[in-house]
């Protein structure tokens, strides 16, 4: 009789003990579905994210690409229509001004002409200029960027104090977007931070490289300028984003602002 008992016992601990570990096993097995089911969630997630990054990033670079192509024309024009009429006018008034037989209460107009043709010709190549820098198809980024400079600093009180390097393997889209970075920062510091003395550096790395700009502006509150980001800073964050570069900016009120451009490896 007492064995019976005890062989019954026996049988209802075995039982609890399988019964315990069926459930320990089911809620395993459940908290594992749950985990990688959520894994997969996140996974599928970050994959949208992903794609609506790269969407955003191709219609930037279809935007910029259109921006650029559309500055181009203009400079074309500007250069082929406009200033080769210019120079008509121009060769046209320094020959009646060498004219004998005109007055000269007529030359005096005339030379008046000749000087706003003059002026107003030199307006158009420096804005052909601005929009297609050659001299960045010619010879490359780090002159063309030293020509920048001259051209802000040349009888001014401006002062730029730069270092940049060589920066092998950069393509001529991706120099041309450093290029109109840097004239961005240097619009922005001087009409908006009404600042005097600049300084960039522009540093290789092993897959890309540095940009560092600083001014001594009067300088914002980032925290409400990320909030309301005028079109300058917005074309710089495009294309920093094209270039795969992150932009961190550091500024407060009268102390100017730093623009710091990591890029680690250029964009495509």
């Amino acid at each position: 009789m007492e064995e019976a008992q005890f062989a019954t016992q026996e049988q209802i601990i075995g039982a609890l003990v399988y019964s315990i570990i069926f459930l320990v096993l089911v809620t395993l097995g459940l908290v594992l579905f749950f985990y990688y089911t959520r894994q997969k969630i996140i996974e599928k997630e970050v994959e949208k994210v992903n794609i609506k990054l790269d969407h955003q990033k191709k219609i930037l670079q279809t935007t910029i690409k259109v921006q650029e192509k559309e500055r181009n024309r203009i400079a074309q024009d500007l250069h082929d229509a406009i200033s080769s009429k210019l120079n008509v006018v121009s060769l046209t008034t320094n020959v009646l001004i060498e004219d004998d037989t005109v007055g000269k209460t007529h030359k005096e107009a005339l030379k008046h002409i000749l000087d706003i043709t003059t002026r107003t010709l030199e307006s158009s190549r420096k804005i052909a200029h601005e929009l297609m820098p050659p001299i960045l198809d010619k010879f490359g980024l780090k002159v063309a960027l030293e020509e920048l400079f001259e051209e802000f600093t040349s009888n001014t009180s401006i002062r730029i104090d730069h270092s940049i390097d060589s920066i092998e393997n950069l393509d001529k889209t991706n120099a041309l977007h450093i290029f109109r970075i840097t004239q961005e920062l240097i619009n922005n510091a001087l009409v908006h931070g009404k600042a005097d003395q600049l300084k960039m550096e522009l540093k290789k790395e092993k897959q890309g490289f540095v940009l560092v700009f600083k001014d001594n502006g009067k300088g914002f509150n980032t925290s409400e300028h990320n909030k309301k980001s005028g079109i300058g800073l917005q074309n710089i964050k495009s294309r920093v984003a094209i270039l795969n570069g992150k932009l961190f900016v550091e500024s407060s009120k009268k102390a100017g602002s730093t623009f710091t451009i990591n890029c680690e490896s250029y964009g495509y």
